[in-house]
């Protein structure tokens, strides 16, 4: 059993790979019951990539911080980089990335810091003069 990690945001998750049947599992609960369907569907879009590599692995995921999307994202990247590894395919990795990018180099925007003057980074406090 190999660990890979995927992140995004302030999500922080953690695949273990091993030989099986294909099962995948997220915080111990099964991938096709996890809500809300959105993020299901993230979660699942590199496993329908793989295609028949799926039935020969188990995938367990662990994943904390953030919000539901956010780590639905993180356990894409962790599942899609533990799936490239296992299989050591370069069609599959081509294919992944060609689908998206970020599912194997992640992504590094964050959010931006609040400034002064007003109630968020960008957005300040209307003046009039009159």
């Amino acid at each position: 059993m190999k660990l890979y990690s995927g992140s995004r945001k302030t999500a922080r998750a953690t695949a273990a790979i091993s030989a099986g049947s294909g099962r995948v599992r997220i915080n111990k609960v099964p991938v096709e019951i996890v809500t809300p369907e959105v993020a299901r569907e993230v979660v699942l879009s590199p496993l329908q990539l793989a295609g028949d590599i799926r039935d020969k692995v188990d995938i367990d995921v662990k994943v904390k911080g953030g919000g539901f999307m956010s780590r639905a994202e993180a356990s894409a990247i962790a599942i899609s980089r533990a799936l490239v590894e296992w299989s050591k395919s370069s069609e599959l990795k081509q294919k992944i990335i060609e689908f998206n990018k970020h599912l194997l180099a992640g992504d590094p925007r964050r959010t931006e810091p609040k400034k002064f003057g007003g109630p968020g980074p960008r957005r300040r406090k209307q003046k009039s003069y009159r």
